[in-house]
């Protein structure tokens, strides 16, 4: 098969393993299936076609074996498939902000604990900080089917078993409510929330990704990333259920050491600064990433002030 052309692609993170692009020929060893779905583009490039939920799924499979030790991973049809460098950066910047109040050094334990915010069915955040940073995760979701899968995922993965906890949210109106108890502390949380207003609005930005995707136009596409109501949409859209995060949060100013979510719609941030004002945070941080042509930020802030940040214990 052919040698791939490696370019860098510096928009990721510097610790992202995926920085590289990816290395088709070792993929395919790990994960023969993969073989199916690589071409040759015209560019005289090994590639696949994004647009194919199944190849897609197949990457992910690859790329989970290869670099994260995941040897047995799934997704029920019509679920969330995620883009692995881009949930992988998110990981790393945390990492980067928790080691900004210690020393410059990253906590790799398992007393950090990470609270993912719609864990959907695949899991991948919380395998991707267990993988690289030995962190501990407790992962939420409204809907149970996708909390059905995670935990069979954690239960064909046994190094996952002690390091990864399921909690449905049963009262979907709800964030951090039921969820963060008294006793509970995190370290961070995780998020990447729905970003439509409506199961139209979800619809229509698919069948755009996958005609840009495919430089085709086509009204019923199959979406390559899947994602069921929950994961795409809620009401009043992305500000709506970040603005709802941060009236909850400061409900348990004392518990989280830094809260954080994505930010994908740049007209948000100054809606979500005016919010998390209003609710006194103490330091509000935004960090840029970049994923292919799409720019996104994470938006972090804590209720600690500097000296109980540097006091908290890893």
């Amino acid at each position: 098969m052919k040698a791939n052309i490696v370019t860098e692609k510096t928009n990721l993170h510097p610790r992202n393993k995926h920085r590289f692009g990816y290395d088709f020929n070792e993929l395919i060893k790990t994960s023969p299936e993969l073989k199916n779905h690589v071409f040759i583009n015209e560019y005289d490039t090994q590639t696949i076609d994004f647009s194919d939920p199944d190849a897609v799924k197949a990457l992910n499979n690859a790329l989970l074996i290869t670099d994260y030790n995941i040897q047995n991973w799934d997704i029920p049809q019509d679920y969330l498939c995620p883009p692995i460098p881009g949930r992988a950066d998110y990981i790393h910047y945390i990492a980067d902000l928790l080691a900004s109040t210690n020393d410059g050094i990253i906590p790799e334990s398992e007393n950090v604990v990470g609270l993912d915010i719609g864990i959907g069915a695949n899991c991948i955040y919380p395998i991707i900080g267990n993988s690289v940073y030995n962190w501990s995760f407790v992962g939420t979701d409204i809907d149970e089917n996708a909390i059905q899968n995670c935990k069979k995922i954690i239960e064909q993965n046994p190094k996952l078993i002690d390091a990864i906890s399921l909690q449905q949210q049963v009262e979907s109106r709800f964030i951090f409510k039921n969820i963060i108890l008294p006793e509970d502390k995190f370290t961070f949380t995780i998020c990447n929330p729905p970003f439509h207003n409506s199961s139209a609005d979800a619809t229509k930005a698919s069948i755009r990704k996958v005609n840009n995707l495919t430089e085709t136009r086509t009204k019923n596409p199959v979406l390559n990333f899947g994602g069921q109501n929950a994961e795409l949409w809620c009401d009043g859209g992305e500000i709506g259920f970040i603005t709802q995060m941060i009236y909850e949060s400061a409900k348990y100013p004392m518990q989280v050491l830094w809260f954080t979510t994505l930010v994908s719609k740049k007209e948000n941030l100054s809606s979500i600064y005016k919010t998390l004002n209003k609710v006194q945070a103490v330091e509000i941080k935004t960090i840029d990433m970049s994923q292919g042509q799409k720019t996104s930020r994470i938006v972090a802030w804590t209720f600690l002030s500097e000296v109980q940040q540097k006091a908290w214990k890893f």
